[in-house]
């Protein structure tokens, strides 16, 4: 349960590997100071910024944006450190707000390595100040803890450096500054949430949601004991090596040597574009540096495609209006003069638009550069199936942190794809819905449409039991009346399947009683503490159960068991691939509507049927089909196989 903090409040952190997340709203930049016991930072190369983004056990952005992610690894920070400062300063010599008063109050959320928030605190009360210390995660008799701070600097930057101790607070701070304004522009949109907009172009942009939160105290700190900062300073220097850190914090855009002091002379500004980068994200991997990229485009096209949309509506309601104006006085509704306002007021419509597409068109050719340099790195679990990475296959040592379902887009950027990505393990089923859909009038044929929906799941089931290792996933197959053999066919020629597809009401009757058994059976061992008590014949492995043609027969028992499966098997290792047209099971009327809405929707051709809450998109999926003609699906599984047999 997330801990909601006020100022000055603390709370415990259960891990040591942090995500921290900042949505300001607007622009600002983010870093982080490394103090010792009393909150004194001995140098400048104690502080992350974006000209130093990375320190070990700490990574902040390189560049001034609405939301940040922070990377902070408590293992990894020297010895010498014991408190980590989290600051937001607005950057200066822009066009941006001039305190931090004129903008909505910034949110901080502190996350695990799975996601989880833990705690979260809303910089409410602030007004002149133009810096702020928003978080302090410190060392208190070995554990750690998060502090709420809110402490704010109206002197900006230069004051809350100096109040850290630094002795060239304010040369630091101006290269900082400098470094933040000389930034190229990024290879993506996440540095504004409004898209390159322009001033001209009225409604390019659309307001983050802001959230309300209760008026706040503050507390003072309790004391901590002094000692010798130097020699701490000189032994545990960021730039050193430090010996058992966990975690290498190299990456493809930033330097492999110590951030070193700003120099006196500012740098030569680069103004070339910077160039996209595959893993240009925060994270503690590779894979999930990739993971929070591919996430961070599907929001960029969100909020530019929004934008767009926006200045479109905008462009309409004024023309309009501007005609409901002309059309009030009859003298000008006839005559050489109401045609020429009427052309001028279409020529503003026209400009208007033309302004916003050139800037969704720029914000697209960023988009459509940084997937083609993405795509290409993606490892198996995201990748699609033409991927060379699925060439080289290997048979993973530990399972992925995400899937790729299918591809995602919108109508006014059709040719650029995002990867529709879902984290491991899965926290509901999945139905491929083999009934007729909008955009199948290409396929008259109910028969084809269910052979490509059965021919879609094989093939999601086939990357799931290739991104797993060996005996952590094993696949059982449903199909009542046999018509699913044909797509079914490369998981039984390769061995994948645990069990041959059971067939007829008998074979739905027993797996869904085994299963059944099996989740029963898990439960009552994790409420007992005993999550190894289980008996010799369950499958402790993850199981994946794939039904065709349901409701084909199920009875009243089935169906029930079936539900339950749905709802308690995925938090014990039980998920659902289900291939099902819902009109054929209307004769249960609502009692299925629970098990409908309980599993994510996927269909075997494209369809905009998934909507974004954030900003009311409907996006057109596209499911993660074999090329024709490849046999790489067939390659991958018996790999698969050979190595599920040595594992036995």
């Amino acid at each position: 349960m997330t801990a909601e903090l006020v100022r000055g409040q603390n709370h415990p952190l259960s891990q040591v590997r942090l995500t921290i997340r900042i949505s300001a709203g607007v622009p600002v930049l983010a870093g982080a100071t490394l103090g010792d016991e009393n909150g004194t930072v001995p140098g400048s190369q104690w502080v992350a910024h974006p000209g130093a983004a990375a320190l070990p056990g700490v990574e902040v952005s390189r560049r001034a944006a609405a939301e940040h992610r922070l990377a902070v690894d408590l293992d990894a920070l020297p010895q010498a450190v014991h408190r980590v400062d989290v600051f937001l300063a607005l950057p200066t010599g822009s066009a941006g707000p001039p305190r931090f008063g004129a903008v909505a109050a910034p949110h901080t959320t502190v996350e695990g390595p799975d996601g989880a928030e833990l705690a979260c605190y809303t910089l409410t009360g602030l007004d002149a100040e133009t810096a702020v210390i928003a978080l302090e995660l410190y060392c208190r008799q070995g554990a750690w803890k998060v502090r709420a701070m809110g402490q704010g600097y109206a002197a900006g930057l230069p004051a809350l450096l100096a109040d850290q101790g630094l002795r060239d607070a304010g040369g630091l701070a101006a290269a900082i500054q400098h470094t933040t304004a000389s930034a190229p522009a990024p290879s993506s949109l996440r540095p504004s949430p409004d898209g390159p907009a322009s001033q001209d172009t009225p409604g390019h942009g659309t307001a983050e949601p802001t959230r309300s939160y209760a008026p706040e105290h503050r507390e003072h700190p309790e004391p901590a004991p002094s000692y010798d900062v130097q020699d701490l300073y000189d032994a545990q220097a960021p730039g050193a090596a430090s010996a058992g850190a966990p975690v290498d914090y190299t990456h493809p855009r930033r330097a492999h040597t110590a951030p070193q002091p700003p120099s006196p002379v500012p740098p030569a500004v680069d103004d070339s574009p910077a160039q996209p980068v595959a893993g240009d994200a925060v994270g503690w991997s590779m894979e999930e540096r990739l993971f929070n990229q591919v996430w961070g485009m599907f929001e960029d096209l969100a909020r530019t495609t929004a934008a767009y949309r926006s200045a479109v509506e905008f462009a309409d309601s004024r023309l309009e209006k501007e005609l409901d104006q002309l059309l009030a006085d009859p003298r000008d509704r006839l005559g050489a003069e109401g045609g020429a306002a009427r052309e001028a007021a279409h020529a503003r419509r026209t400009q208007l638009v033309d302004q916003a597409r050139a800037a969704f068109d720029r914000d697209l050719a960023q988009l459509a550069a940084e997937s083609d340099v993405v795509e290409p790195a993606l490892p198996p679990a995201y990748a699609r199936w033409d991927n060379p990475v699925w060439h080289g296959y290997r048979v993973p040592a530990e399972p992925p942190m995400a899937l790729r379902l299918g591809d995602l887009h919108l109508p006014e950027s059709a040719p650029l794809r995002i990867p529709m990505l879902v984290r491991l393990p899965l926290e509901q089923g999945l139905w491929f819905d083999s009934g007729p859909a909008a955009s199948a009038d290409g396929f008259p044929d109910s028969a084809e449409l269910r052979h490509l929906a059965m021919e879609a799941a094989v093939a999601l089931a086939a990357r799931l039991l290739a991104v797993h290792p060996p005996g952590d996933l094993a696949l059982q197959v449903m199909d009542p009346a046999g018509a699913g053999a044909t797509a079914l066919g490369v998981l039984t020629r390769t061995g994948a399947l645990a069990a041959p597809p059971a067939t007829g009401a008998a074979g739905v009757a027993e797996v869904l009683e085994r299963l059944t058994r099996r989740v029963d059976l898990v439960q009552m061992a994790l409420r007992g503490g005993t999550p190894d008590a289980l008996p010799a014949d369950v499958d402790t492995a993850r199981q994946l159960l794939i039904i065709n043609d349901f409701p084909h027969g199920f009875d009243e028992r089935a169906v029930t068991r079936l539900r339950y499966l749905a709802d308690e098997g995925p938090a014990v290792g039980v998920h659902l691939l289900l291939v099902a047209d819902r009109e054929d099971a209307a004769a249960y009327g609502p009692l299925l509507d629970p098990l409908w809405r309980s599993l994510v929707r996927l269909t075997p051709v494209p369809d905009d049927h998934l909507a974004d809450p954030w900003v009311g998109h409907a996006w057109t999926y596209e499911p993660s089909l074999v090329p024709p003609g490849s046999h790489i699906v067939e390659h991958v599984l018996t790999e698969a196989t050979k190595a599920r047999t040595k594992h036995r």
